[in-house]
């Protein structure tokens, strides 16, 4: 009997590109499993399960699945499904060809490192902690977290037991400064076919939240005399004073439609970005402003911080791959469990340039701070398929409640504009100019929280101000989602 996972498939990242749809699909899996990205005997999605998440016709991907099976790059059986063919090079290798892999995925090039500026001193930190009205709200609409009540506790629970009866006694030590080595490899897999990351084991960090991991780069980044990064003129302030706590200043890039305008960037020694779905305006940075910013940092040899906060949840276009695999030595990816599984867990990683491997794990010190048992669980959750099936479960979960939100304020308030809804567990609704304060208040004595867009902003950012609120619909459960969304009409002007 087949696993039920089996049955949903997995994640798969691919960006189709040419003169046709089914060449270009084509083209994109060849070189996914020539290249390694997807491992041999990697079960596929299903012919309807691909063509619904690119958005294109199902006989499109069956045809392209038929054309590589004939070439000998898949292999398809009766109960068995669509799976990456088991591949052996035999004879001599032409110097610099790219070989199918199969085994673990290779190390990427090493490129330069990163160049060091100026010392500078400690700018004065600002005091913006999250608001909470008293007494506790009645519903949460602020972004940042996922419905907990969805989280998957039996299947947790099962892949907590398997791993926890499969590990030596050695596993249970003090253990590898950068995380136990099977999440690593967990992660290194996962995140080459879901994520389009150009991953190796050996450069990945797992840390306990992304606040931790950016610590860890910030206090890198000022050992090796750094003294400005460059960020997003609306982002979350517990990201800047991390920063800042590092001993670094923040200067705040300006934002238009095709997102954060990265050609402002000068000598900053580094820039963080919400690249596939900014935060918390909900665009993708324009795919010429990608290939900017990476032009930057391999002409300064300044990094780009990649926070891939939400990566796995898109709705309404075809998934935007990581910026890291634009240029592995100039881009750290950062990723998090917190919106998928639950921040509870304190678990992200880093998959960090090779130039930066040793420092940030002798930032992190001498034994892992991340707890073995958690770690060795996720690395189970993600090789058996839970992960992957939960993340679809919840995004069509999500969905449902995107749509619904939608709907409700098309009918009751169809005079604001709302934006940044085909991915990400928020949307932005605008509102009239002088209006913000005031509702975000009203909010509060209706039992909601909510955020206005102005607590995202940079004290020191350029770009026009603009009133709107930013509502976050995972954190709800689902018995509480209608009454938080009349708890938000009621409050709109």
């Amino acid at each position: 009997m087949a696993k039920p996972w089996a049955t949903l498939g997995i994640d798969l990242h691919l960006e189709p590109a040419g003169p046709g749809l089914r060449r270009g699909l084509t083209d994109a899996l060849r070189e996914a499993v020539r290249t390694g990205r997807l491992a041999p005997a990697t079960r596929l999605p299903s012919s309807r399960s691909l063509a619904a998440d690119l958005g294109i016709a199902r006989n499109t991907v069956a045809e392209a699945y038929a054309e590589l099976v004939a070439e000998g790059w898949l292999t398809a059986r009766q109960g068995s499904g669509t799976r990456v063919a088991e591949r052996v090079v035999r004879g001599p290798v032409r110097e610099g060809a790219v070989l199918p892999q199969t085994g673990a995925l290779g190390s990427p090039s090493v490129g330069a490192a990163a160049a060091a500026a100026p010392r500078t001193t400690t700018p004065p930190r600002r005091d913006r902690s999250r608001p909470r009205p008293r007494p506790r709200p009645a519903y949460d609409l602020v972004p940042g977290t996922p419905d907990l009540s969805a989280f998957p506790r039996a299947e947790w629970l099962k892949a907590a037991r398997r791993a926890f009866l499969a590990a030596p006694h050695q596993a249970l030590g003090y253990g590898d400064p950068r995380g136990h080595a099977d999440l690593r490899a967990a992660l290194a897999g996962y995140l080459s076919r879901a994520r389009g990351v150009r991953a190796d084991p050996e450069r990945i960090v797992v840390c306990a939240g992304f606040g931790h991991g950016l610590s860890l780069l910030g206090r890198v980044l000022r050992a090796r005399g750094a003294q400005r990064v460059a960020v997003e003129s609306y982002g979350l302030p517990p990201h800047w004073r991390q920063l800042t706590t590092a001993g670094l200043s923040t200067h705040p890039l300006p934002f238009d439609e095709l997102g954060t305008s990265v050609a402002e960037l000068t000598h900053e020694s580094a820039v963080l970005l919400t690249p596939a779905h900014q935060f918390p305006m909900g665009v993708p940075l324009h795919r010429d402003r990608r290939a900017t910013v990476v032009d930057w940092a391999r002409r300064t040899g300044g990094l780009v911080l990649e926070d891939d906060y939400d990566g796995e949840f898109r709705y309404d276009r075809q998934p935007v791959g990581a910026l890291q695999g634009l240029d592995p030595e100039h881009v750290v990816y950062l990723g998090t469990a917190s919106k998928s599984l639950a921040p509870g867990l304190r678990l992200a990683w880093m998959v960090l340039p090779s130039t930066l491997v040793e420092e940030v794990t002798v930032a992190k010190g001498h034994v892992d701070t991340c707890g073995v048992l958690d770690q060795l669980t996720l690395a189970e959750f993600l090789t058996s398929g839970a992960y992957d099936r939960h993340v679809r479960a919840a995004r069509l979960r999500y969905r449902r409640r995107r749509d619904a939100l939608v709907r409700a304020l098309a009918l009751h308030a169809p005079h604001l504009h709302v934006t940044g809804i085909a991915a990400g567990l928020h949307v932005l609704l605008r509102l009239p100019p002088g209006t913000e304060q005031s509702v975000v208040q009203a909010a509060t004595w209706q039992g909601l929280a909510l955020h206005g867009l102005t607590f995202f902003r940079h004290e020191s950012a350029t770009t026009e101000p603009a009133d709107a609120l930013v509502v976050g619909y995972g954190t709800p459960p689902d018995h509480a989602w209608a009454g938080a969304l009349e708890a938000l009409c009621r409050v709109l002007p």
